[in-house]
């Protein structure tokens, strides 16, 4: 998958770094060439010297073919400006947006824009809005039969009811994340555009269930 890191922080750096590990196709993007020292050998993707708000640089830096962006420099309004950029010019499906000021992230998800503030920023949380279409796995009971799986609802889920995601003698809906509120699912709950949804599965089935959802998707 081509992402696009733009800034070569401590978080886009280590951003950058853990992507390429995975096997990602990474081009990270800073306005100082300096920046790049912060990259450790395991990184071996590629790098452009500019700033992240500038359609050149972007179209540099491959993100008409990329699957997705994490804008995460020092600046709010940059951030902001460039996963807009990305997802509205270059229709990039999957962006986010690192912030520091956590009052604003309302606005910025009426726009469009998923952000993560610096309270609650991990490397973790970026990686799991930029590959939405991937479950993970959050927790496992003692016995090791039963896992709690995340995974970001789909488009087409919109306006369904989030009862069809469960797989018979396989897998229960749990919560839904909604606006950064977690609920405990109820029947009938329908689902809506940025949901997080959490589902118990069986550990003999996780597979399956994966495959299903990735069906469903």
């Amino acid at each position: 998958m081509h992402i696009v890191v733009v800034g070569c922080g401590r978080v886009g750096s280590e951003l950058a770094t853990t992507l390429s590990a995975a096997g990602h196709e990474v081009v990270i993007v800073d306005k100082q060439e300096v920046a790049f020292r912060r990259l450790t050998e395991e990184f071996t993707g590629s790098r452009v010297v500019g700033l992240g708000f500038d359609r050149d640089t972007l179209a540099a830096a491959g993100v008409g073919e990329a699957a997705a962006l994490a804008a995460v420099t020092s600046g709010d309004n940059s951030n902001v400006l460039t996963a807009r950029i990305a997802r509205e010019y270059f229709h990039v499906p999957n962006v986010v947006a690192r912030i520091y000021d956590p009052r604003r992230a309302v606005i910025y998800q009426r726009l469009g824009i998923p952000t993560v503030a610096t309270v609650t920023w991990t490397v973790d949380q970026v990686v799991r809005r930029l590959l939405p279409d991937q479950p993970v796995t959050e927790w496992v009971d003692a016995t090791g039969q039963v896992v709690l799986i995340e995974r970001s609802l789909a488009p087409a889920w919109v306006g369904r009811s989030l009862d069809e995601l469960e797989v018979p003698d396989a897998s229960r809906l749990v919560s839904v994340t909604r606006g950064g509120s977690p609920r405990l699912a109820r029947p009938g709950l329908i689902g809506q555009e940025g949901d997080v949804v959490h589902l118990a599965v069986r550990k003999d089935r996780l597979d399956q269930v994966r495959r299903e959802l990735g069906e469903l998707a």
